[in-house]
C-alpha cells in the first residue's frame, strides 16, 4: 500500500466496501440480457428546420415495411392525433366489427377522424386500448394513415421502447399481406414532446393548431446515428446507447492508447487517476491494464466532435467530462464488483464504450442489484455501444445499487474500453488545461512526478485542501516562469534605460 491508500484507509466510505465485497461476479441471479434492439429497428422522427432541428428515437416494428426498404420505408407528411387516440375508445364491451379477418386480427373499425388521416402518419397509444399491435396497424391502415406511431404509454418507465410483434402466427401472416405502411413506437417522453412541439408558454388553448404538433414530420431509418435502449428508471439510472462513436473513433482511440497501457494493482490509490484503494478491501481489476489520455481542451476537432456528440444525446455539458480512460482486459481478466465513487468528487455518471467486439462469451458488464435487486442486468459487448449509468440518484445522493463488475473473458479475445466520468460541475483549469499540456509530448500520458505531487499533497494538506493546492500550483506553475521573464525583462529595461540616460547626460555636458 502506498503512502496516499494509507492516508485513505479511514476515508472512504467503509459500508459500501463492505456491501460490494459481499457480493461476486459468480452469483448466479436471472440477469435480463442486453442489448435487445438492433440497428436495422432504429427510425428516427424529425421537423424543424436547419436553423433548429427536434427528432425523436423510434422502434421499427418487425412487421410492415422496414428500415432497408428505404423508400417504402420513409415518409414524409403530417402528423394526426387519432380519434379515439387509443384506437378503441371505451368501446370494450361493444362487439368489434365482423369480416373474414375478425378471427385473426380483432378490428374495432375506422378512426372518427379517418379524414384528417388520409395520407398522413396517425399519432396513437396503447394505453388500454386491449388491441395488438396488429389490430392497431390495422385500424390505422384501413383509416388511411401513411405510417403509424404508437405512444409506449408506460408511466413507471416513460423512456421505453421496443420492437412491435406479431402475437401468433395467423396475425404475421395478416401483416405480411396486409399491413404496408410503416410502424414505429416512441416513448411516452417522446410524445409528451411531440405534441407540445409547437405550443409555447402562455399561449391560448384554441391558439394551440393540431393538439400541438408540428406540420410536417420526416419518418427515415436511424443508419449509423446513436440511438438509445433503456433499461432501467431508476435504482440505478442505466441506458445504452448504440453507435455513441463511429468504428473508425473506436480504432483512434485504441490507436492513440498503444504503448501507454499500465498494468492496474487497485490496492494503491491514484485519485488523479481515478484508481481508489481502501481499506479492507481485496484486489478487484484482475488482469487489467489501464491507460489515461490527457487530452483535455487540446483535443483536436476529431476529440472536440466526440465531446459535443456527447453532450447533445447524454444532456450534460461537455466541461463536466473527464478524459477518456482506456483499459484492456486478456483471457481470465476480471473487475469484480465495485462501486465508481471518489472521495474528493464521486462522478454523477459513467459513460463505458465497448471498442471492439468479442468472438466468444465473457467481459459482460453487470449490474447485480438493478431496481433494487429486482432487474439485475448482464450487458454483452457491442463495438462502439456505450452504457450509462448513474453513480447518484435525482437528490444527488451516492446510489448503492450502481455496483457493478466485468465478468471473466474466456476467449483468447482482448477486450478494449474506453470510460468517460460526468462529473456534478465543470472540471478545473488544471484537468482541462494545464495537464493535458504535461501530457502532450507522451500523447496523453503524465509524467509520474505530477502524480506523486498530486498524492503528497493530499496526504499533507488533506483532500479537499490538498486538492484545491494542486489546482493553483497547476495554475501557477506555467504562469510563474511568463511573470519571471516579464519581471526580468522590466529590469533589462530599467537599467539600459538608466544606462542611455547616463550616456545622454553627459553627452549633453560636452556640447
Amino acid at each position: 500500500m502506498n503512502f496516499l491508500s494509507f492516508a485513505l484507509a479511514v476515508i472512504c466510505p467503509l459500508a459500501l466496501v463492505e456491501q460490494a465485497a459481499s457480493a461476486s461476479l459468480s452469483t448466479k441471479l436471472d440477469y435480463k440480457i442486453f442489448p435487445v434492439r438492433k440497428n436495422n429497428e432504429a427510425a428516427v422522427v424529425e421537423w424543424g428546420n436547419s436553423a433548429i432541428i427536434s427528432a425523436l428515437d423510434a422502434a421499427v416494428a418487425s412487421f410492415g415495411p422496414q428500415t432497408s426498404h428505404e423508400a417504402f420505408f420513409e415518409v414524409e407528411t403530417q402528423p394526426v392525433l387519432a380519434t379515439p387516440v387509443n384506437g378503441r375508445g371505451n368501446k370494450s364491451n361493444i362487439p368489434l366489427e365482423k369480416d373474414q379477418f375478425a378471427d385473426v386480427v380483432a378490428y374495432p373499425g375506422p378512426l372518427d377522424n379517418r379524414d384528417e388521416i388520409e395520407g398522413n402518419m396517425v399519432v396513437m397509444t396503447n394505453e388500454s386500448s386491449n388491441m395488438t399491435p396488429i389490430a392497431m396497424a390495422r385500424v390505422a391502415k384501413e383509416s388511411g394513415a401513411a405510417a403509424l406511431m404508437i405512444v409506449n404509454f408506460d408511466r413507471e418507465n416513460p423512456d421505453a421502447i421496443y420492437s412491435l410483434e406479431a402475437e401468433s402466427k395467423e396475425e404475421a401472416e395478416f401483416a405480411e399481406n396486409h399491413i404496408d405502411i410503416p410502424v414505429i413506437m416512441v416513448s411516452l417522453a417522446s410524445g409528451n414532446l411531440i405534441t407540445t412541439a409547437t405550443v409555447e408558454e402562455d399561449m391560448d388553448e384554441e391558439d394551440i393548431v393540431n393538439n400541438g404538433m408540428p406540420d410536417r414530420i420526416r419518418l427515415y431509418g436511424a443508419g449509423d446515428r446513436p440511438f438509445f435502449e433503456d433499461a432501467i428508471s431508476q435504482s440505478p439510472v442505466l441506458y445504452l446507447i448504440h453507435n455513441l462513436l463511429s468504428d473508425e473513433e473506436c480504432d483512434a482511440l485504441l490507436d492513440m492508447s498503444k504503448g501507454k497501457f499500465k498494468p492496474v494493482d487497485d490496492t494503491l490509490s491514484n485519485l488523479l487517476e481515478n484508481t481508489v484503494a481502501e481499506k479492507n478491501r481485496k484486489r478487484t481489476m484482475h488482469n487489467i491494464e489501464k491507460a489515461m489520455l490527457w487530452k483535455g481542451q487540446i483535443k483536436g476537432h476529431a476529440g472536440k466532435q466526440i465531446d459535443e456528440r456527447i453532450e447533445q444525446v447524454t444532456g450534460y455539458p461537455q466541461d463536466q467530462f473527464s478524459d477518456w480512460q482506456i483499459t484492456k482486459m486478456v483471457k481470465g481478466a476480471k473487475h469484480e464488483l465495485h462501486y465508481d465513487h471518489h472521495p474528493i468528487t464521486t462522478p454523477v455518471a459513467t459513460i463505458t464504450v465497448f471498442l471492439n467486439d468479442l468472438d466468444v462469451a465473457g467481459g459482460e458488464i453487470v449490474f447485480p442489484k438493478g431496481g433494487n435487486d429486482k432487474n439485475p442486468i448482464m450487458i454483452t459487448p457491442k463495438k462502439a455501444m456505450a452504457v450509462v449509468h448513474h453513480n447518484t440518484d435525482f437528490e444527488g445522493h451516492f446510489d448503492v445499487t450502481s455496483l457493478y463488475g466485468e465478468k471473466p473473458l474466456l476467449g483468447d479475445d482482448v477486450k478494449y474500453v474506453a470510460r468517460k466520468f460526468v462529473y456534478s460541475e465543470p472540471l478545473p483549469p488544471s484537468k482541462r488545461i494545464v495537464l493535458p499540456i504535461l501530457a502532450a509530448p507522451t500523447g496523453g500520458s503524465l509524467p509520474q512526478w505530477v502524480i506523486v505531487l498530486h498524492d503528497y499533497l493530499l496526504v499533507k494538506f488533506g483532500l479537499e485542501q490538498g486538492s484545491a493546492y494542486f489546482d493553483k500550483i497547476c495554475f501557477l506553475g506555467p504562469v510563474l516562469p511568463v511573470l519571471l521573464l516579464i519581471a526580468v525583462g522590466g529590469l533589462i529595461t530599467s537599467l539600459f534605460g538608466e544606462s542611455n540616460g547616463g550616456k545622454q547626460e553627459k553627452n549633453g555636458k560636452k556640447d
